[in-house]
């Protein structure tokens, strides 16, 4: 059996290289078989935009769900956070770590419907200095620790903020985020 051998009227395969470099010093009558390399190319620059636009979508969600922008109203956190400042607040735990005594927190308010901003003084099981004790805690009682599943939080300006002194523990379930930006 033999084989035929090469000449220069066989068609030569082409790659998408030489397609693309036909493209631009040739006209188009002269790419023959190379013109499916072109359109091969164009579905796949389609689908890279295609794909970076869903992972641009995927960020924005990403960022809508797990990140808010929070203005302060109020004086309770003064000097850290003055009325009219914004934060950045975050639950993505994961990401910017889990909340920690000293973090700046916004909680739903126990007592309204709203949101407090106020600082993590005690997590679960950790006590309460007598001088920092709700007011429903008494002496007599002994020492207070924070209840399971909760964390106690104080407002820096504690001469004029409300927090766990007045209303006690706040459930952990009601954490909105962290503060994880601020000017």
């Amino acid at each position: 059996m033999s084989y035929p051998a090469k000449t220069a009227a066989t068609p030569q395969r082409c790659t998408a290289k030489t397609a693309f470099r036909s493209v631009q010093s040739s006209k188009p009558e002269t790419l023959g078989k190379s013109s499916h390399l072109l359109m091969a190319t164009g579905k796949t620059r389609k689908f890279k935009v295609g794909f970076g636009l869903i992972v641009v979508f995927a960020f924005a969600v990403f960022l809508k769900l797990d990140f808010r922008s929070v203005i302060v109203d109020g004086h309770s956190m003064l000097p850290t956070l003055t009325p009219g400042e914004r934060v950045i607040v975050s639950n993505a735990y994961w990401l910017v770590g889990a909340v920690r005594d000293g973090d700046i927190v916004v909680v739903k308010d126990p007592g309204s419907s709203g949101f407090i901003i106020k600082r993590v003084f005690r997590l679960a099981g950790e006590r309460v200095p007598l001088d920092k004790w709700p007011g429903f805690h008494h002496l007599e009682d002994g020492p207070y620790s924070v209840p399971d599943g909760n964390i106690y939080v104080l407002g820096d300006n504690q001469t004029q903020s409300e927090d766990s002194r007045i209303f006690g523990p706040v459930p952990q379930k009601s954490i909105v985020g962290k503060v994880v930006i601020r000017p």
